[in-house]
């Protein structure tokens, strides 16, 4: 695959790929869903490659989620994955790789850039993070990984109040719940995650795969509940309460939910 929205790399066993539009703000449109889909998966399998770190591109954004400019509704249907994008592709990508993933957090990180940030192995983030979840919001919701997996991560209660409040949290607040394993001033961020990576590949790579694979087995049921989700959530993005939150979104406006509720 030729990539457009991402920067791929390799040195010295680590393997990072940055989200690369920052003109965006780094959102994701389906084109940078396969991408990331097809690099994680690139280098997970390479055996010369013994961690992966996913960051955003610029000092603004990890990522905002999807773009508002791509309709979720124009997406369904289109032919790749159960949404029309390869967000199925790309989640099961970083569960899958027999390497540890690393978020490398700058900036934003809301939406499905969020549930990105819950999925990976370890989650390191600049002082200037900002964390958060708006689908609701927006008249969506990732019903799998992005809501049972980040139970398991910060608890039942703060991930209810995530995804029901669509609030927003520091970085040291992301420490405290169990969303980010370290924060470190912005200008230490990426002399910091490069030491981890060196830790990291100084173990044996084979018990960090077993590891992995221990680790993620205890939550494995969650691909199968979030498939079945997925299509009922494809189902939702061609309705006109769906609709209205990216409708509101470009009009600049506050989306009016509770009228579709009759």
């Amino acid at each position: 695959m030729i990539y457009e929205d991402i920067l791929y790399s390799e040195d010295d066993h680590v393997a990072t790929i940055t989200f690369n539009r920052p003109q965006r703000l780094n959102a994701f449109r389906g084109q940078t869903y396969a991408e990331v889909a097809d690099a994680t998966l690139r280098a997970g399998w390479n055996r010369d490659i013994g961690v992966i770190v996913l960051t955003g591109a610029g000092n603004r954004a990890f990522g905002v989620g999807g773009d508002k400019y791509e309709k979720k509704s124009d997406r369904v249907g289109s032919g790749r994955g159960i949404l029309g994008v390869a967000v199925e592709d790309l989640q099961s990508a970083i569960r899958d790789v027999p390497k540890p993933v690393i978020a490398k957090v700058r900036g934003y990180s809301i939406g499905s850039s969020n549930v990105l940030v819950t999925l990976c192995d370890l989650a390191i983030a600049s002082d200037n993070a900002i964390f958060g979840q708006a689908g609701p919001k927006m008249g969506s919701v990732d019903p799998g990984w992005g809501t049972a997996l980040l139970a398991r991560v910060v608890g039942e209660k703060k991930a209810r109040e995530m995804w029901y409040l669509c609030r927003q949290y520091s970085a040291e607040e992301a420490l405290a719940m169990g969303l980010v394993n370290a924060v470190v001033p912005d200008a230490q961020l990426d002399e910091v995650v490069a030491t981890w990576c060196e830790e990291i590949l100084a173990k044996s790579p084979t018990a960090l795969a077993i590891a992995k694979r221990s680790f993620n087995a205890d939550s494995e049921q969650i691909r199968g509940i979030g498939n079945l989700a997925f299509q009922a959530l494809a189902l939702y993005f061609g309705s006109e309460e769906s609709k209205e939150g990216g409708n509101a979104l470009r009009e600049g406006r506050t989306p009016d939910f509770r009228k579709f509720s009759a």
